[in-house]
């Protein structure tokens, strides 16, 4: 019992049918076989587990929430993937077509617009050199 708890919530309907199938096994005598998917599910575990503590590991930095809540940075990404769906639908809305230079060259004026940033931009884009 404590291997399928520790595999599958208790009381699930898998746990129970994990742990009926397990019996059946043991049984008939194939402990070995459980031992071994045993072994093959604590290395799964073991991998996923490594996976994941290397990925706080590598993205520690990131992940400095303490510093990020301090200078009032959003937490998540909710607010840049509501960002990209705006930007979308404003620039892909009903019966428009665009080739994709003329979507390279709008999409910097539209980026502009958006982040307030346009006049600036604007004047930056004037003092650019002809070509």
């Amino acid at each position: 019992m404590a291997a399928a708890r520790l595999l599958l919530q208790e009381g699930t309907p898998a746990y129970n049918r994990w742990l009926k199938r397990r019996k059946t096994l043991l049984y008939q005598g194939h402990a070995e076989k459980i031992a071994k998917e045993l072994e093959k599910a604590a290395t799964k575990q073991a991998a996923a587990l490594t996976t994941a503590a290397g990925y706080f590991q590598t993205n520690k930095l990131r992940m400095d929430y303490i510093e990020m809540r301090e200078q009032e940075w959003p937490i998540g990404s909710g607010m840049v993937e509501s960002g990209a769906k705006q930007f979308k639908a404003r620039f892909c809305g009903a019966g428009m077509r665009w080739s994709r230079k003329g979507a390279q060259n709008l999409l910097p004026i539209r980026a502009a617009v958006l982040s307030g940033r346009f006049d600036e931009m604007w004047t930056a884009a004037q003092n650019l050199p002809q070509v």
